[in-house]
């Protein structure tokens, strides 16, 4: 059970552990991973006002309760490490969560889920200096392309310089692109095509004056080798939303693993809120199919 109590205890008397223990902590060797390639679990959609999971409209709402299947997940053999916001990532550092693992601090939440303003992503969280001051690994950004939307160049520009920031200090980039539009009833969706995933992946890769730190965070889409044909960055594959058929799930994930362009798995809701509830079983089968 996650000791919600102690955590904010800690928060109030003694707020300045949190920065020590993200400065002492055990680091990873690299980016290779346990098993060659990353296996990260993702965990920074509470920060968007996105906490839908499945069928479950606040499945991500109870914090305790995220919280212990953060930490169920990252103590499974081949997890390599998380992607949150700063309040989560701060509750795990608590915790004792993170020795040894990679940290990708998530940066742009401004743009809230729902919001006429949902385009125009601001960089509300982490920064560069942020996360090297932490010793955290990367800063992870989403990029919604939305050529209707002329708020769309702001959040390019900002994504450009922030991946300018990240690779002056050596840190990973990890970039998430998608062509967006909205919908008649105004709201904001992903384009999952072959053809808008391409698009959106060589657009994120011609981001600032160096690709050097800059990897992919790419969806698993129908024809994902014509995808990854489009690039020579590194390539995380996205876990996006809960499936209901997990079976179908996986194996498209299995063939998306066999391009060696790929170099790792960012996954959220569907490792830590699968069909079945069961967290451990569904990270053991990812780690096995990396």
């Amino acid at each position: 059970m996650i000791d919600i109590d102690a955590i904010v205890r800690t928060r109030v008397k003694e707020p300045e552990l949190i920065t020590r223990l993200a400065q002492d902590r055990v680091r990873p060797a690299g980016l290779s991973g346990h098993t060659g390639r990353l296996l990260i679990v993702a965990a920074d959609h509470p920060a968007r006002g996105a906490l839908k999971a499945g069928t479950q409209a606040l499945a991500m709402a109870d914090r305790a309760d995220l919280l212990d299947r953060l930490v169920r997940a990252l103590a499974r053999p081949g997890v390599d490490g998380v992607l949150a916001t700063a309040d989560i990532v701060e509750d795990l550092l608590l915790l004792g969560a993170l020795e040894h693992k990679v940290v990708i601090g998530s940066m742009n939440r401004g743009g809230l889920a729902g919001t006429v303003f949902e385009i125009d992503d601001r960089f509300t969280g982490y920064r560069p200096a942020a996360i090297a001051q932490r010793g955290f690994q990367g800063g992870k950004m989403l990029l919604r392309i939305d050529p209707n939307d002329p708020l769309t160049p702001r959040t390019l520009e900002s994504a450009a310089r922030m991946v300018e920031e990240l690779s002056e200090r050596g840190l990973m980039a990890m970039v998430e692109p998608f062509i967006s539009h909205r919908t008649p009833e105004g709201r904001l969706v992903n384009e999952l095509t072959t053809e808008a995933a391409i698009r959106s992946a060589t657009v994120a890769a011609g981001l600032a004056s160096t690709s050097a730190h800059t990897w992919l965070k790419l969806p698993v889409v129908e024809d994902m080798n014509a995808v990854l044909a489009a690039t020579t960055l590194p390539v995380m594959l996205l876990g996006g939303e809960v499936a209901a058929n997990q079976s179908e799930q996986f194996a498209a994930w299995s063939a998306a693993l066999t391009n060696p362009t790929v170099r790792g798995m960012a996954i959220g809701r569907s490792l830590l809120y699968p069909p079945d509830d069961e967290v451990e079983r569904a990270v053991d089968s990812i780690v096995e199919m990396m």
